[in-house]
């Protein structure tokens, strides 16, 4: 391993499929990630031949088949990889042959459709924000929706130091709408409508850019070849995925 030459570490676990770029860095944070016996830290490249362990295990680059999966996450389950915090963690839960880490987040009191998979390349590209990728969800609230919350949580409203992107926001029940965001911010659907005086009492993902939520709480299916090609050219200022 050299200062100027291979991989940066992160890079190189997320293309392997051990974990996103964002876990990795958390991994090398906290002091977990070893190569060739060192400590890496930020910025850490390596190179092939390099022994890298995480927690003492040795990692190395298993060669296997693409996997992308579609998963109804029920309430209560946290979209973490980090199987020794929590018990309740989407890995143990979905029992998956092979190594697979989600795609973003849904939070643990949030239910829906969130994507998994063991291409870390695909991972950082579905996540930049710039791209403006579409998330849709059903929200329950405390109280009976108006026009004028519909029409505020379309235009924007101040969280988190900023402004929400305007959105698209349809009301399909007294105390439900639909909104379409293509952004993530942290608990963003949440915050917005406490802004607003509202509390939300239920929180369904059920589409993920031209991905539906179509399987029963508890299940995931495999991507079809098509909806893999749409993704595709959804990313397409990005190397592709496999399909």
């Amino acid at each position: 391993m050299t200062a100027n030459s291979g991989t940066r570490i992160n890079k190189y676990l997320s293309e392997i499929g051990y974990c996103s770029r964002r876990a990795a860095d958390k991994l090398i944070e906290a002091g977990r990630i070893t190569c060739n016996g060192e400590k890496v830290v930020m910025g850490t490249k390596v190179a092939p031949g390099d022994l890298i362990k995480v927690d003492g295990q040795t990692i190395e680059n298993p060669g296997e088949k693409p996997v992308y999966i579609a998963f109804y996450k029920p309430i209560g389950i946290v979209c973490t990889t980090d199987t020794r915090v929590e018990k309740d963690n989407i890995i143990d839960y979905i029992n998956y042959p092979t190594r697979i880490f989600p795609i973003g987040r849904l939070d643990k009191m949030s239910e829906g459709l969130i994507l998994l998979t063991n291409d870390g390349d695909i991972v950082n590209k579905i996540l930049r924000a710039r791209n403006n990728h579409e998330k849709e969800y059903i929200v329950t609230v405390n109280k009976p929706v108006t026009a004028n919350f519909i029409q505020k949580m379309a235009e924007g409203v101040p969280i988190l130091d900023t402004i929400t992107k305007k959105c698209e926001v349809q009301q399909i029940h007294k105390n439900s709408f639909r909104i379409v965001l293509t952004q993530g911010l942290n608990r963003q659907i949440r915050r917005m409508c406490e802004y607003l005086g509202y509390r939300v009492t239920k929180l369904k993902r059920i589409r993920i850019m031209n991905i539906p939520l179509d399987v029963k709480v508890g299940t995931y299916r495999n991507l079809t070849s098509n909806e893999l090609k749409a993704l595709n050219r959804l990313v397409a200022s990005s190397s592709k995925t496999a399909y």
